[in-house]
């Protein structure tokens, strides 16, 4: 966003991909987002989705020191609901040690809680894909679920992925299977549709709403995913699910205050209405 401000205010406009500081901030999130992948092979999913909130809170602060903006009363109110929500994520999260080899992949895969989710989470899916692309419904919460639901199958695969490639690296050797090779296909065409439908509701809303709904629809489909695929809370306490579920509510009411009434900047970039040239 700096880099984009700061080209913006030149008088000769120039593409972003010349700008160092732009490669810079692409590297930084790359290196962000591999550590991401990294963490769903030490631990569970319902852990590491819900911790995105960081995120949304880092750019909050991070904001005001680059980008100039105002501190207001809700970034520290939003911050502090998020920070409270994350100890509880992560002080309740299960902590169910597993090896995730290949063969007990194989075996979540064909167990019938997650072929009953599967068939749920498709029948789903093609509704909303048809009031989609029939009906012409665009609204924000149909792009969206149709995101999140994505995104579950994408959270499985990503897990099972960096799991089979930690447990190589130790000496457990599970490049092998084709359920690796399965599980990467599977997380390279869930993250391709979800980009593109992510793509549409940027284009159709302001990104104060897409953030925060986004945000809550994607954590909610990756708890239940790990609940289910990987029975992450198979032997947890209740009262150790309701803190954990409580910190959850936290950190989405934490980001949708610090979404709250943002107003999208407008670069004031020049152009021709076509409409006052004469003859036109």
């Amino acid at each position: 966003k700096f880099a984009h401000l700061r080209l913006a205010c030149q008088t000769e406009p120039k593409p972003c991909y010349v700008s160092k500081l732009w490669w810079c901030g692409i590297t930084l999130l790359g290196l962000g987002e591999v550590g991401n992948f990294t963490a769903y092979g030490f631990a569970p999913i319902a852990l590491v989705a819900p911790l995105g909130c960081v995120s949304v809170i880092g750019s909050a602060f991070i904001s005001v020191f680059f980008l100039k903006k105002t501190m207001r009363a809700a970034d520290i109110l939003g911050g502090t609901l998020s920070v409270t929500g994350t100890y509880l994520l992560v002080t309740f999260a299960p902590n169910v040690p597993q090896e995730l080899t290949a063969r007990r992949v194989q075996n979540y895969l064909v167990s019938w809680p997650f072929l009953v989710y599967l068939i749920l989470e498709i029948i789903i899916f093609c509704i909303l894909l048809y009031f989609y692309k029939r009906k012409a419904v665009k609204h924000i919460v149909v792009l969206l679920m149709m995101v999140a639901l994505l995104a579950s199958l994408t959270v499985i695969a990503v897990k099972a992925v960096a799991s089979m490639i930690t447990l190589s690296t130790k000496g457990k050797m599970q490049l092998a299977y084709p359920v690796f090779y399965i599980m990467i296909v599977l997380m390279a065409t869930s993250c391709a549709f979800q980009a593109k439908f992510l793509n549409q509701a940027m284009q159709l809303y302001e990104a104060t709403a897409v953030v925060p709904i986004n945000f809550a629809f994607f954590t909610t489909s990756a708890i239940i995913s790990g609940v289910i695929f990987y029975r992450e809370f198979q032997s947890a306490a209740l009262l150790s699910v309701f803190m954990f579920l409580f910190g959850c509510l936290l950190s989405f009411l934490g980001v949708f205050v610090i979404a709250r009434n943002k107003k999208e900047e407008q670069l004031q970039i020049p152009f021709i209405d076509y409409g006052h040239i004469p003859g036109k």
